[in-house]
């Protein structure tokens, strides 16, 4: 059976033949010895063909297609046209082998071409990819490597691209550089303090903000020439009047030293600097919350955007923490912690970044755990509903949202929250009615099938209620046959009917005489013998026996009690 060899090469399609397969049996290692010798390669590997790829774009798409495992129509025109054609109903005499298993099913399975990939295969691709360009006389290497550098980059490149608005990596670079800016303003503004304390001293106890004290230091200068008409300006600046007039009086009278013009210079550029790092502070949190709102607005809406960017920039990336249960989402930022108390056997952490949300400062000591598990779960939530949807909204967090505040209420009031199934639905009633007044069509689709999913999850929760009903009621009638539940339901009125005329008689019987009480016994036995005959008119003699026998006893009983009453 002959075998030809496809290759994919970045420049195009190419097919060649084994056709010295019978001398080397097929061996492995005899390929592999043949490989790197281009005379004893060329005896057993034939060049047949080559289509060349019409552009980069492509050269592209046909790359992508084979590492995904799809045929293109070009490849199967290639295949169709170069291979030889086997008769219908008979067997091909000759197969292909391929790099990709992937690739070979599709082939067989839409051209019934046979195809194998195994190591013998694969050593002889080696040997063609190390001799591709002496078997093509007009490629040269230098285009070779060219065409596979650029295809290369191309697809890493189309790999790597996604959806430019939706990038959490620059949440995580924002958050990081954020609490990195959040410690060096401190320590600045720190020594700014210091700094300007040896000329002003005073001014530390009146402004406590770090900002304004580099601002107010900034503006001062030297203290000497600090006087009431500087007032309105130092009132703009900390934005109240006697806090100026007070700055004012206390630098006249001023306990600290003065400065030469040099270190007053060197501490204006750092008070300018520590500003110039607050101010870009405020700027760079602005965008972190308009990046949030883009990546994951649900979750921002529920926990905070600063908790939901580090709870993000610590899981690695949104798809991460969507992935993550909400029991890890619970600790996440306390392995630490977890791990010693693992050690250690004591107890573990029962929250980690989470614990900077308002909704755990809110809740009572005792139920800090309970509620860190229930917002671990929303976020969890929120978190999977922000990677995997395409509507961008924050319905869901504000929905979610609302269940966290109704559990606070539930632990401190006992007010009963609602159900997940009743919020979840609204969320969805919301979602769908502003895409009706957006309208956008793929968000209408989308919420169509949504609310279409929530009913029959709903339908689908009533049918199992009702057949469980069903399954509950169809044993007891199965138990017991038609039949004998009416026999056993007659017997039972009639046995009642026995007692109801015996306990009357039994009343009547005190004021009558023994003649008239067997005479009525008499009567009651008969009305009870025809009725015993009624009901079991197909009994045997030994029931009617045993009928008789319970008769006389009851007989005797009346009598000791009518003996009773006498005495």
């Amino acid at each position: 059976m002959a075998l030809y060899l496809l290759y994919e090469s970045a420049s195009g399609y190419s097919l060649f033949q084994a056709h010295g397969i019978d001398e080397i049996g097929q061996n492995t290692e005899a390929v592999r010895n043949s490989v790197l010798d281009l005379n004893r390669f060329g005896k057993v590997v034939r060049f047949v063909a080559f289509n060349p790829f019409s552009s980069a774009l492509d050269a592209l798409n046909q790359c992508n297609a084979i590492s995904e495992g799809l045929m293109t129509e070009e490849l199967r025109n290639f295949l169709q046209i170069n291979l030889p054609k086997a008769k219908e109903g008979k067997k091909a005499k000759f197969s292909l082998g391929v790099a990709e298993p992937k690739v070979g099913s599709q082939i067989f399975e839409t051209t019934k071409i046979p195809c194998q990939s195994n190591e013998f295969v694969l050593e002889l691709l080696r040997g063609v990819r190390l001799h591709f360009d002496r078997f093509i006389k007009d490629l040269k290497p230098t285009d070779l490597e060219k065409a596979q550098l650029g295809l290369g980059h191309s697809y890493s490149r189309a790999k790597v691209k996604f959806n430019v608005n939706r990038v959490d990596n620059m949440v995580i670079q924002a958050i990081f550089l954020l609490d990195t800016l959040d410690k060096d303003i401190n320590s600045f503004s720190m020594r700014v303090r210091e700094w300007y304390s040896w000329h002003f001293p005073e001014l530390v106890k009146i402004v406590n903000d770090n900002y304004l004290f580099a601002k107010i230091a900034k503006f001062v200068e030297n203290k000497s020439e600090l006087t009431e008409n500087h007032i309105p300006e130092l009132a703009d600046i900390v934005g109240d009047e006697d806090k100026a007039k007070e700055i004012v009086e206390a630098a006249k009278a001023s306990m600290g030293q003065d400065l030469s013009p040099i270190d007053l210079i060197n501490v204006q550029q750092f008070a300018q600097r520590v500003m110039d790092l607050s101010e870009y502070r405020k700027k760079l949190y602005e965008y972190l919350v308009t990046k949030m709102n883009d990546i994951a607005p649900n979750l921002a809406s529920l926990i905070g955007e600063v908790v939901g960017a580090r709870l993000i920039s610590h899981a690695g990336s949104l798809t991460n923490l969507a992935k993550c249960p909400s029991s890890t989402l619970q600790i996440l930022g306390a392995e630490k912690a977890l791990f010693r108390a693992l050690k250690t056997r004591g107890n573990t952490p029962k929250y980690g970044l989470i614990f900077h949300s308002s909704f755990i400062g809110r809740a009572s000591a005792r139920n800090k755990g309970r509620m860190a598990r229930y917002l671990a779960n929303k976020c969890s939530i929120a978190s999977r509903i922000d990677c995997f949807s395409e509507a961008n909204t924050t319905v869901f967090g504000e929905k979610l949202r609302e269940q966290v505040e109704e559990r606070l209420e539930f632990y401190d009031k006992g007010v009963a929250p609602r159900k997940n199934l009743d919020v979840m639905k609204s969320a969805i009633d919301n979602v769908f009615q502003k895409s009706l007044q957006s309208g956008d069509d793929e968000d209408k689709n989308q919420m169509e099938v949504d609310n279409g999913i929530a009913d029959a999850s709903v339908k689908k929760s009533k049918k199992k209620k009702s057949k469980g009903e069903k399954a509950l009621e169809e044993p007891m009638d199965q138990d017991q046959p038609a039949a004998n539940t009416n026999e056993d339901s007659s017997a039972q009125e009639s046995e009642k009917k026995k007692k109801k005329k015996k306990h009357k008689l039994a009343e009547d019987a005190i004021t009558e005489t023994p003649n008239d009480l067997d005479a009525v016994e008499n009567e009651q036995n008969g009305t009870t013998k025809k009725k015993k005959k009624k009901h079991h008119g197909d009994e045997d003699e030994g029931a009617n026996g045993q009928a008789a026998s319970e008769v006389k006893k009851k007989k005797k009983k009346q009598k000791k009690a009518d003996d009773d009453d006498e005495e």
